[in-house]
């Protein structure tokens, strides 16, 4: 079993952003790929999710945890809205799962990203976890695998802000921005401004 690399504690470094611009600028028009959700959506999408998690998790003590990359600025902007819906801070952590995927034998080497997790740790309260985009469901579970390595949560949540089905596990969100029927061979791409430059969700066609 490979040992899961140490916490760093402490604020998220600022992501930065790979390019800059909006969809109208990255070249010509691919006529397979669709916008689903626009920048104005995906905000209008993190508030509802930010209302529904504040609805289910009451008074208790709330944890965000990120699943990089894009899951890491979501979590963010999740609890910023939180904020500002109740006036209260809720804390955002980065959890790495790249030792814990179980295809590590059939992909290329890949770098590690980063786990930041409160100095408080994970024990006793509810944990958050934030994806981008539910698919097999294998990150999450790797996810869930070494959150385990870090303590002992009250429960575990997920928020996606796309499902967009083909399940391999049998996992399921919590909160769901928006479910988008797809091929199995289809792209969906999440593109947040803290990465992209621009915010949009994209669904690019096989055929």
């Amino acid at each position: 079993m490979v040992a899961a690399r140490p916490v760093q504690t402490g604020p998220l470094a600022a992501i930065t952003p790979s390019r800059s611009g909006d969809p109208a600028q990255a070249g010509a028009p691919d006529p397979r790929t669709a916008v689903i959700l626009s920048a104005a959506d995906i905000g209008r999408t993190v508030d509802r999710i930010a209302h529904q998690i504040l609805e289910n998790v009451g008074d208790a003590s709330v944890l965000l945890v990120g699943i990089p990359s894009r899951g890491v600025p979501l979590a963010t902007r999740l609890a910023d809205r939180m904020h500002a819906f109740t006036g209260e801070r809720y804390p955002v952590g980065s959890l790495d799962i790249t030792l814990y995927r179980d295809d590590l034998r059939g992909r290329p080497p890949r770098a590690l990203a980063e786990t930041r997790l409160p100095d408080a740790g994970v024990d006793g309260v509810i944990v958050v976890l934030v994806d981008d985009v539910l698919y097999s469901g294998r990150t999450v579970r790797a996810a869930m695998d070494a959150l385990r390595d870090h303590g002992r949560p009250a429960a575990i949540r997920l928020a996606v802000l796309v499902d967009r089905g083909h399940r391999q596990l049998p996992i399921r969100a919590d909160y769901v921005g928006k479910n988008i029927p797809t091929a199995f061979d289809d792209d969906v791409a999440v593109r947040l401004a803290e990465v992209d430059g621009f915010d949009a969700v994209q669904v690019v066609r096989a055929r």
